[in-house]
This record gives C-alpha cells, sequence and structure tokens, in this order.
C-alpha cells in the first residue's frame, strides 16, 4: 500500500496491539507488533497509544500490560495500561444493586497496582473497557485522580457519555474513544459532544466515527477537544486519516486533530519527544 503524503504531524490515540494468541481470539484481528508500525508509517503516523485487547479468560492485566510495554521498546508506540475492576457500568436498577455489594479481587486493578503503573515510566496513562472489564471501585478512581494519568475509556450503549460524566469526569483527563458513541451511535456521539461544554477534562478520539457531519460539528465546535484515534488495527489508519482530511474544516483544526491537541493531553506525543 501506498503511504499517504498530507503533511501533518500525526499521532494516534486508539491502537491495540496483543502480546499473545489468547487476546488475539478474544477480540479479532492478528497483528504483529512489526505490521502494525508499518501500517501507521504508511498513514503518516508518527506515534500512536497501544494497549492490549481483551482477554478471552477474565484475570489480571499485569501480564498484558507488561507485553505491551516491552514490545514498545524501540517502537514508535507509547504504551497504556489496560485495567479493570468489579463494578457493573450499566444503569440498570440490579447493576446498581449488586455495586453496593462489589468487591475487588486478586484479578483486578486496585490502587498500588495504579501507583506502580503511574511511576513506571514505560507507562503513559490508563485504558478502560467498563462494558468488557467493569468499572474499577472508587479506592481505584481516588488513585487515578492522584496520580493524574489520562485514562483512554471505551464508550458505547453499555456505558453512554452520561455515565462516563457521572462515574469518571472531574476526576483525570478522559479520552473517551469514538465519540462515546460505538457502534456507529449518532446519538451518542451528539450527547458527547454536548458534554465537551462542561467538562474541561473530556476529550474525544475519532476512531469509527463514519459520520462527517458529527466530526465536522466537534472540530467547529471545540476544536481544542477533538484526538485523532485511528481504531487499528481493526481498521487500517489509511483510513481514519483519510477521513480526517476530507472533513470541511480549517487546516488550524486538522493540525490540532491529528497532534497538537494529543500533545498537551500527553506530553510524550509532542514534537521531539521519543
Amino acid at each position: 500500500m501506498l503511504e499517504l503524503e498530507h503533511g501533518f504531524r500525526v499521532v494516534d490515540v486508539n491502537a491495540r496491539l496483543d502480546p499473545d494468541e489468547q487476546s488475539i481470539a478474544a477480540r479479532g484481528r492478528e497483528i504483529s507488533p512489526e505490521r502494525l508500525e508499518r501500517e501507521l508509517h504508511q498513514a503518516g503516523v508518527v506515534r500512536a497509544v497501544v494497549s492490549p485487547g481483551a482477554q478471552r479468560v477474565k484475570g489480571s492485566y499485569l501480564r498484558p500490560n507488561n507485553a505491551v510495554a516491552r514490545m514498545s521498546v524501540d517502537r514508535p508506540f507509547l504504551a497504556f495500561a489496560r485495567i479493570n475492576g468489579p463494578r457493573d457500568p450499566s444503569s440498570r436498577a440490579s447493576a446498581r444493586l449488586r455495586n453496593l455489594t462489589s468487591s475487588r479481587t486478586d484479578q483486578h486493578a486496585d490502587p498500588d497496582d495504579i501507583e506502580q503503573y503511574a511511576y513506571d515510566d514505560r507507562f503513559h496513562g490508563f485504558s478502560l473497557a467498563p462494558a468488557v472489564d467493569g468499572l474499577p471501585d472508587d479506592e481505584t478512581l481516588a488513585m487515578l485522580e492522584d496520580v493524574g494519568l489520562p485514562v483512554f475509556v471505551e464508550g458505547g450503549k453499555v456505558f453512554e457519555p452520561s455515565a462516563v460524566a457521572e462515574s469518571l469526569l472531574g476526576r483525570f483527563p478522559v479520552i473517551l474513544s469514538s465519540f462515546g458513541g460505538f457502534p456507529l451511535d449518532r446519538g451518542l456521539m451528539d450527547e458527547a459532544i454536548d458534554l465537551l461544554d462542561d467538562h474541561d477534562d473530556l476529550y474525544l478520539d475519532t476512531s469509527f466515527v463514519r459520520y462527517r457531519s458529527v466530526l465536522e460539528r466537534a472540530l467547529l465546535e471545540h476544536p481544542d477537544r477533538v484526538l485523532f484515534g485511528s481504531g487499528a488495527p481493526e481498521t487500517h489508519p489509511n483510513v481514519g486519516v483519510m477521513e480526517i482530511l476530507t472533513l470541511d474544516v480549517s487546516e488550524d483544526a486538522l493540525a490540532k486533530a491529528f497532534s497538537k491537541n494529543a500533545a498537551r493531553v500527553i506530553e510524550a506525543l509532542g514534537p521531539g519527544e521519543r
């Protein structure tokens, strides 16, 4: 595949790097670190945030996180530690009742895990997929707030933007995947854009947002809060880059979405960082 030539510095806040076949079997498309690096290069992406995919068998993410950190060495990857928790993220009354008595087990991230990841220079933030892995408990969320690193959050119908606002916003920087509307829920995407008016610590990533008008609305109304995410390897980074390039917005807005905004949230994505 030919390399894209667009003249922008591009960083990607949403890529998956699977350390083993178990994760691949649970999540989907297989891709090696070398192939991911090659596909990012083809799209003109200079750096990418990576975290492990979901595990087929529930358990601690300690080993996959460490494996992803190792695979990121000497590659243009920034590792985010994937974390889980005992709480049901849904808004059902039954879930709220269960959460009153839920407690951590050995497989769940705890405050000590968060502190260790935060002060391990191999990791630059955290990744959370509540619909798959549950929500951390209050003590663990408090430690996330103390360390202050960005948290990439997978949103959608199980964990809607309103739930993100209720449980996570105001505590640490949140990068909400796919405008909070995966898969292709335009109403949820609009809801997430509305939240930007009242939450300065919320950012939206562009992965799998296929509605041009939604992307343009966010970039026109909140040009400092949109971050490019490809969703690789489920989609080729070229696809996401081209979708942004074809929007009817200014070059300044494109430059912000492609790299400038992300560098404010994740320092290691800035120019000159390796």
